[in-house]
């Protein structure tokens, strides 16, 4: 009698036989998306990678074998969870869905480039754009209703510039006008990246020009104490409230959010004003200086790989985070039968959560209401320089300081970390338990370290001297080493989850996306990894290096928004400050990644000081200096007898927790900064004078 495996495998052999029986390229997409699940965790799931994911939705290959079936298995499920919405009436306008459920938006490919332009959209006729050597990672999925792309660059002679190369004829002269075009016509905007989330208003950049023309002056001065915005006497901001248009708590500013309650439902547009300095240099280098098409094509290559811009990549990165991750959902009244709102699992929630003393810092309105004086959590990277007195003869003789920074280290951290998610719980004298995530109050001074090394439990890198507070992960990581662990107190959290882990594999992709078009690729040589590396300092591209820089400070941003701080001309003793009414103010998630993120690093110095007997002169966050004997990090890093990289210490490449060079200088220009008391490691890049 023939055996199950036999007939499963006679049939395996009949599906792959011709059509693979799998939904269209787009739609394989859009069924992952409208799940929210990213490339990388139906990656992990197929047991695969993250490209080749990429390669099945773009059509550069087809799974096979299990994979296949187990595939169409998933397509099969989503799609009966979430089919595609019918498109109908003018304009291909999707199907409207209950009351209080929020609509999966309906994804077509299209056949142009992304935002191409319909016939009966307005638009300028334009030359192809300058293009990435490399072809896009993902396919251009976009939605129909926002066939334009996310945003547009105005130019002040009534051209606006979109994200994918068109050029649209935008007729407004005032700001009322602008957003009357913006919401009614332009065709911009994009979809959410949840389907539990919210669409993103379209975003408008205004050139110099361009905020002349509509009635805004070039320059805003600051009024008073008060953040630079106008006042409220304007002509501008009166004319949008007598029209019905109605600004957020923070006024008209460099970023500015406006927004109306329309037949349809809300509408919104986001204003981003150029010369009033919307982009920091420092986050987006040369892209305020580009002209209308490349800040475009700089930004929309952001917005698809990351979101739309809204502020500042801190925070782009902390709404990313909700984005990926909305507080609630919809759910069936099974006694009404109506959609009403329910929390959605794994998320924050969406009311604030005030912290535990230790966690909330001494200006917090709970530490000042309690006289609470026990303490605080201080995780914080590492900022450590070695004393010099225990730099061995060799080591001074080394002439080179040699800088290796580690890529987006916050990001790498955040790769399936378990966080808190309910309200802490106060217990005394607890077993320590290095899953719950909490704070804990420790006496760690009795740990002795190698003094070539700098202690991972404090920031500074000097030994405790008495009990402290300290996350999960820093006590685990001293039960790890081996030392007697015994809590006198703590604030832990039962529920807990991978908050971040969409976030996560958000930026990762988009990271790794943007350094591949910039040729540098996670299948190079470390000798050609250095190569590319010395290539992209100075970029073919300026604007995917743009992109970069400010995917890097999304990341950084995103994990530092988390625990805002009150601005000090503006805090008054006791008082909330705006930060904490967001669910996502939370300092107990800030110090998870952080504490994990010093605490890889103390394993890698570790482990390098194990293999090669090389012991750092300092460490600046997620920057190492060490002695060497040349300009090149392969001259220190280990390698085995076959030349391949050993595992454990700190090894070359693009990915996020990968190490890269960071810059060399001089060992006499590091030893003099380490005598008078500085950090090498904050200036390696370039070598210029520090003062601490």
């Amino acid at each position: 009698m023939v055996s199950e495996v036999e007939l499963f495998a006679a049939v395996d052999a009949l599906l792959e036989e011709g059509e693979p029986g799998l939904p269209p390229l787009g739609e394989r997409a859009r069924l992952r998306e409208a799940a929210g699940v990213s490339q990388a965790g139906l990656a992990r799931v197929m047991r695969s990678t993250t490209q080749t994911v990429k390669n099945w939705e773009n059509g550069r290959s087809e799974p096979r074998g299990p994979r296949l079936s187990a595939y169409r298995r998933l397509l099969q499920g989503w799609a009966a969870k979430y089919p595609a919405p019918a498109l109908g009436g003018p304009g291909g306008a999707a199907v409207v869905p209950p009351e209080g459920m929020p609509a999966v938006p309906g994804m077509q490919t299209l056949t142009g480039p992304a935002g191409s332009v319909n016939e009966q959209a307005p638009q300028r006729k334009t030359g192809p754009m300058s293009t990435s050597a490399r072809p896009p990672a993902t396919p251009v999925v976009t939605d129909p209703r926002f066939k334009n792309g996310p945003l547009a660059v105005l130019d002040g002679d009534g051209a606006a510039y979109g994200s994918g190369g068109v050029v649209l004829d935008c007729p407004a002269t005032t700001i009322q006008a602008l957003l009357e075009w913006a919401v009614a016509e332009s065709g911009l905007g994009a979809p959410r990246l949840h389907r539990y989330g919210h669409d993103t208003d379209p975003l408008m950049v205004l050139t110099a020009s361009a905020a002349v023309n509509l009635g805004l002056p070039e320059h805003l001065e600051r009024h008073g104490k008060r953040p630079r915005r106008l006042p409220g006497d304007h002509p501008v901001v009166q004319e949008l409230a007598k029209s019905g248009w109605h600004l957020t708590r923070r006024g008209f500013g460099p970023w500015t959010k406006v927004y109306r309650t329309a037949a349809g439902g809300r509408q919104g547009v986001r204003i981003a004003v150029l010369p009033w300095n919307a982009f920091d240099e420092r986050s987006w280098p040369g892209a305020p200086g580009m002209d209308p098409a490349g800040m475009a094509r700089t930004l929309g290559v952001y917005a698809q790989r990351v979101i739309t811009p809204r502020g500042s990549p801190a925070l782009a990165g902390l709404e990313l985070m909700t984005a990926l991750r909305p507080p609630i959902r919809p759910v069936r009244d099974e006694g009404t039968g109506n959609w009403v709102s329910a929390p959605h699992p794994g998320s924050l929630g969406t009311e604030p959560m005030d912290p535990p003393p230790p966690e909330a810092g001494p200006e917090h309105p709970v530490v000042v209401a309690s006289g609470w004086t026990a303490g605080f959590l201080e995780e914080e990277p590492l900022r450590w320089v070695r004393d010099t007195d225990l730099l061995t003869d060799e080591e001074r003789r080394c002439p080179y300081a040699l800088g290796l920074t580690v890529n987006t280290a916050f990001c790498a951290a955040a790769d399936r970390l378990i966080v808190g998610l309910s309200e802490p719980v106060h217990v005394t004298k607890p077993p320590f338990d290095p899953k719950m995530p909490g704070s804990w109050l420790v006496d760690l001074s009795h740990v002795e370290g190698d003094p070539r090394l700098p202690s991972p439990f404090t920031p500074t890198g000097r030994r405790p001297r008495a009990p402290a507070w300290y996350e999960t992960h820093t006590v685990a990581y001293a039960q790890e080493l081996g030392y007697d662990v015994q809590p006198v107190q703590a604030f832990v959290r039962e529920e807990r989850g991978p908050y971040l882990q969409p976030w996560h594999d958000r930026l990762q992709t988009a990271y790794l996306d943007t350094l591949a078009d910039l040729g540098v690729t996670r299948d190079l040589s470390d000798a050609e990894f250095l190569a590319a590396m010395d290539r992209a300092q100075v970029p073919s591209d300026p604007a995917l290096a743009a992109v970069l820089t400010a995917i890097e400070a999304t990341v950084e941003g995103g994990i530092g928004k988390l625990r805002e701080r009150p601005h000090p001309k503006h805090y008054q003793e006791g008082e909330r400050w705006p930060a904490l009414e967001r669910p996502t103010w939370r300092p107990d998630i800030r110090a998870a990644v952080v504490s994990r993120a010093r605490i890889t690093m103390h394993r890698r110095l570790m482990a390098m000081a194990t293999m090669t007997g090389r012991y750092p002169l300092a460490v600046w966050s997620d920057c190492v200096v060490y002695p060497s004997p040349g300009p090149s990090p392969m001259e220190i890093l280990p390698y085995s007898a076959s030349g391949k990289p050993q595992p454990a210490g700190f090894r070359l490449g693009p990915a996020p927790g990968r190490a890269k060079p960071k810059g060399a200088q001089p060992m006499p220009w590091a030893l003099d900064l380490m005598e008078q008391g500085h950090n090498p490691a904050r200036r390696i890049e370039d070598g210029a004078p520090l003062h601490d």
